[in-house]
């Protein structure tokens, strides 16, 4: 199965949208995008701290409002060009422009004055917070203290670009440009694409223009699509794969049972919930939204489901993350719920309106659906119907808002609160609900700029307070890593991330082999 020649097959969970950095903000394209790019830093995998990557070191202001990075001069593209301070620059420049479309546009506002540049209050971009002061130096200036800045630098929004190849295949700011196709793709991570044939396999090849591509052991990884989580463990257990995207949650009482080693649990910094679209009736009406979060009991949902390996939640952000947690919660309250719905002008549900829950086609996702339709119709006498898409659609439908409510997940991109409730402000390409509330939005910003870390964490609790008051979404519950990882795959360390450096992993035979 490859460990001989040092192929690693990924289990990635679904076929991706693409690998543009600034095109797509799933997981699946993460996971792929993270090997085909380095950042100005990394992190280590057993510890989280950071660590260098394509800067070798950097200095920062007593205020922590300006770094300079030194670009290490070994640091090439995959087609051997050097990688430059003006790649950091072009690209997170682009990341900016409004055309594109780009989802994580948010990440870049740490920098002064970006956000002001993207609306197009400024036009002199001598006043927008990063400049290349030569092809190895780096100059960042930041908007406020950010205490998670150098976590940032490693999220894909981010990385640098080649934007002189970009530019052979069409406009920097169409999203549509095929730069990031097999055959045109330059990237400067320990991985370079190879191949790429949808709903089969996405690979990826050992970089020999990486700069520390002699510690790199992997020669290619096969990033392959496998939405059917009992295929994917059958697929696993055949040796047909090192690693498993998800569990089956029916699989995995045995697996516990047998304390097997190759099953991996442990805590993940990401939160699964429902999200409703706002911006049509009847879930216009908080009163609807707030009575269908009420209606459903999570911790039935966790039991029954997730065989109790997830934990329910009725908050956004992660209990303790980074010492903070929320104390307001969307609680099970069924007598509150009918109220609501009543005082909404559907009294024991009647002449509720057709709705539809959307989710991407899962078999779990279908079974939480269905548990949670099944809540609604008891509760509520409310019926729901249910609609699984596949990913590419499903996300497409949900970013034009042409869901009803949709089953949604975040994963933190770095260790900090800020990471959960940005994505909730009215502008955040990663808020699919159509949700806008300017004191929401002003209490996110007033956190970023508060150095103290328990008055930041109070106003943050004035802002998630007013979320789940305002109820866009549905908490449901945090999540859990389940999932298989062969023995014969080492370089992996747990943590709540579950974030792993692709250039440390490799292949060794479980087995002695002859000599």
């Amino acid at each position: 199965m490859g460990t001989e020649q040092q192929i690693l097959y990924f289990g990635n969970g679904t076929d991706v949208t693409g690998v543009d950095p600034h095109g797509t903000n799933g997981m699946p394209e993460g996971r792929i995008i993270a090997a085909l790019f380095e950042g100005l830093v990394g992190k280590d995998p057993r510890t989280l701290e950071v660590v260098p990557a394509v800067s070798d070191r950097w200095e920062v202001s007593a205020d922590h409002m300006t770094y300079v990075f030194h670009i290490r001069e070994t640091a090439r593209w995959s087609n051997g060009d050097p990688v430059t301070a003006h790649d950091f620059v072009n690209g997170w420049l682009r990341g900016l422009m409004p055309a594109l479309g780009n989802e994580t546009v948010t990440s870049l506002f740490v920098f002064k004055n970006a956000e002001k540049y993207y609306r197009k209050e400024i036009t002199d971009l001598s006043l927008v917070g990063f400049k290349a002061l030569d092809d190895r130096y780096l100059k960042i200036e930041l908007e406020n203290p950010t205490p998670y800045f150098l976590q940032l630098l490693d999220y894909l929004a981010l990385f640098p670009l080649h934007t002189a190849s970009m530019k052979q295949f069409g406009e920097l700011d169409d999203p549509t440009n095929p730069w990031s196709k097999p055959g045109n793709f330059v990237g400067n991570g320990a991985f370079t694409l190879k191949d790429w044939i949808p709903g089969r396999s996405l690979v990826v090849k050992k970089n020999p223009y990486y700069w520390d591509s002699e510690n790199v052991r992997l020669n290619e990884i096969h990033f392959m699509p496998i939405d059917q989580l009992l295929v994917e463990e059958r697929m696993f257990k055949a040796r047909h794969l090192h690693r498993t995207e998800w569990m089956p949650y029916a699989k995995i009482p045995v697996y516990r049972a047998n304390k097997d080693p190759e099953y991996n649990h442990y805590p993940y910094l990401a939160t699964y919930f429902y999200g409703f679209n706002v911006t049509k009736p009847p879930f216009d009406d908080v009163r609807i939204r707030q009575a269908l979060a009420f209606a459903i009991d999570r911790k039935t949902l966790v039991d029954s489901v997730t065989n109790g390996v997830q934990s329910a939640t009725g908050a956004l952000t992660p209990p303790d993350t980074l010492g903070y947690t929320s104390r307001s919660q969307i609680v099970f309250n069924v007598e509150k719920a009918r109220q609501l719905l009543a005082e909404a002008g559907y009294p024991d549900g009647k002449n509720f309106p057709s709705v539809e829950l959307t989710y991407n086609s899962s078999e779990d996702h279908r079974k939480i659906a269905e548990a949670i339709q099944q809540m609604w119709k008891n509760h509520l006498n409310i019926n729901i119907k249910l609609r699984n898409q596949e990913w590419k659609v499903y996300l497409h439908e949900i970013k034009n808002l042409h869901h009803n409510v949709a089953r949604m997940a975040w994963v933190g991109d770095y260790v900090d609160p800020n990471t959960f409730l940005e994505i909730f402000t009215s502008d955040s390409g990663d808020n699919k609900t159509g949700w806008k509330n300017k004191k929401y939005d002003e209490l996110i910003k007033k956190a970023a700029t508060i150095a103290d870390k328990q008055e930041r964490y109070e106003v943050f609790q004035q802002a998630e307070a007013l979320l789940l008051e305002e109820a866009p979404l549905i908490p449901l519950y945090n999540y859990t890593t389940n999932n298989l990882i062969s023995t014969q795959l080492k370089g992996y360390h747990q943590n709540i991330l579950d974030y792993y450096s692709y250039k440390k992993l490799y292949l060794e035979s479980s087995t002695p082999q002859p000599e």
